[in-house]
């Protein structure tokens, strides 16, 4: 794409800089990612390439996840809880306007969590809405939401993008020209290629250094390296070749930033599909599994092992790797008392990221070694969620579980790796009526052990957050709290 402001940077600069004539700080920028959204709505699929692009950048949310994973105020100004914990009144910003000039009030959030939560609703997240019992408007600042029970996640859970406000003239076309009350609206889409985004000039926030913004979206690890080399690309997030990294740091036009993220990466098991209902077929599965292999194999080092499905970073987290420690030789006799000396076969179904391909081919090595055979089929992202995520037609998958905090999808038989046990259910929803901060912390410990213990799935490594940029690029996130690359602090240097 053509860009005049990157041409002077690049070849005219000299020029300007002798002649003594001033130049204004470059405005736009080009921010490559991996993974190209299946559709621009973030409150109807589990695609993380919509928050991606779209979280705080076009969308925002009653509250919002800062840089540090903290939860601040987002279109809410303030909030009053009841003493019992169940009703929650919301007051909002004045004088914020969705892209299209409409005002954002009151009945479009109750409008965006009717929606969320109705029977119908198609929300990835839907559980997020399940203890809304009422949405209503006082005035049209002022929204009240009541709930079942106490529920000390709540405001967390409204940080989401799956609960961003979305406004009713504008939802039929949401999927291809969303409309929302960012700091960038968005200009066009050109499938396969390229999102592009513009500063919003009555955004109700505090302005954007950025004017334009185009996000490029490259699959292909070699091409994504060639592309940044080239500086076709300014910024490359959660960059797919991570033996490149080395490179970039030693170039002085790049900068490398190392952070963690909320991302779980799983060998996901689906739980109801035999021999995987048994559960010492999937504790043999563990033990056949080499994580710092993985993470050496397919990420090049970048990666923290886990042993069960919280990010190691939570002060609540528990170090249950030794739980499913490598050790093939228990592995095989685990699957001789399931029934299985033989070994059996199972699909493995890989999305498109680097860490699913690669680490793909490590852990079929793995488990061949055990006498269990894998056909590996490579899956695009849209044929991933249809298969994988809502047709449950699979048996092994990999996969980075980005939300945050997201150990409660655990309580949800329906999900798709169908883990079904009373006993974690109960749990969760005992946590989600808890408040006090000690017995939050005990639950969660405890339900980290529960489904190591049931091994529902292959709990691998916590995906590292490495991000290549131009080295003037100011204000960009390392880490990761949510899936998402907000641009509204980022400039560029003098």
């Amino acid at each position: 794409m053509f860009q005049p402001t990157k041409l002077i940077a690049a070849g005219a600069l000299a020029v300007f800089a002798s002649a003594g004539i001033g130049l204004s700080a470059q405005s736009d920028i080009t921010v490559a990612m991996q993974l190209e959204p299946p559709h621009l709505d973030p409150t109807s699929a589990a695609a993380g390439a919509i928050d991606s692009v779209l979280y705080s950048n076009v969308f925002e949310g009653l509250t919002r996840f800062a840089s540090d994973g903290s939860v601040t105020a987002g279109l809410a100004e303030s909030w009053d809880i009841s003493g019992d914990g169940t009703v929650y009144t919301f007051k909002l910003r004045s004088g914020v306007k969705f892209h299209d000039g409409t005002s954002m009030d009151a009945n479009d959030v109750k409008f965006s969590l009717d929606r969320a939560r109705a029977e119908d609703s198609t929300n990835a997240q839907k559980a997020l809405f399940s203890g809304i019992t009422d949405v209503s408007v006082v005035d049209n600042s002022t929204v009240k939401i009541s709930l079942d029970k106490p529920n000390g996640s709540f405001l967390f859970n409204m940080a989401w993008g799956d609960a961003v406000i979305v406004a009713p003239e504008s939802i039929d076309g949401i999927k291809n020209k969303p409309i929302g009350t960012g700091a960038f609206t968005f200009q066009n889409w050109v499938q396969g290629d390229r999102i592009e985004l513009s500063r919003n000039s009555d955004y109700w926030g505090d302005k954007p250094a950025l004017e334009n913004v185009t996000f490029k979206f490259i699959s292909d690890p070699t091409a994504a390296f060639a592309a940044v080399m080239a500086q076709d690309v300014d910024v490359f997030t959660s960059f797919p070749a991570p033996e490149n990294l080395p490179q970039f740091e030693a170039d002085p036009r790049f900068q490398v930033l190392e952070g963690s993220t909320e991302g779980e990466t799983i060998l996901s098991t689906n739980n109801k599909m035999p021999p995987l209902d048994n559960v010492k077929v999937r504790k043999a599965i563990a033990h056949a599994i080499d994580r710092q292999a993985i993470i050496d194999g397919a990420m090049f080092g970048y990666g923290t092992p886990i042993g069960t499905h919280f990010a190691p970073h939570n002060p609540d987290y528990v170090d249950l790797t030794g739980n499913s420690n490598y050790d093939p030789e228990l592995s095989k006799k685990l699957l001789a008392e399931a029934g299985f000396s033989e070994g059996f076969t199972t699909t493995l179904k890989l999305p498109p990221p680097s860490y699913a391909r690669r680490g793909g081919e490590i852990i079929a090595s793995q488990l061949r070694a055990v006498g269990i055979e894998t056909e590996i089929s490579n899956l695009e992202w849209a044929q991933w969620l249809e298969q994988v995520f809502r047709g449950k037609d699979y048996g092994l998958t990999i996969v980075s579980h980005t939300e945050p905090m997201d150990i409660g999808i655990y309580a949800r038989p329906d999900y798709y790796f169908q883990y079904d046990n009373p006993e974690f259910q109960s749990l969760m929803t005992e946590l989600n009526g808890t408040t006090e901060p000690g017995k939050r912390s005990s639950m969660l410990q405890k339900a980290q052990r529960m489904i190591s213990n049931d091994y529902v799935n292959g709990y691998l490594f916590e995906l590292a957050y490495t991000t290549v940029a131009n080295s003037k690029v100011r204000g960009l996130w390392k880490n990761a709290p949510t899936q998402a690359t907000d641009l509204t602090g980022v400039s560029w240097a003098d």
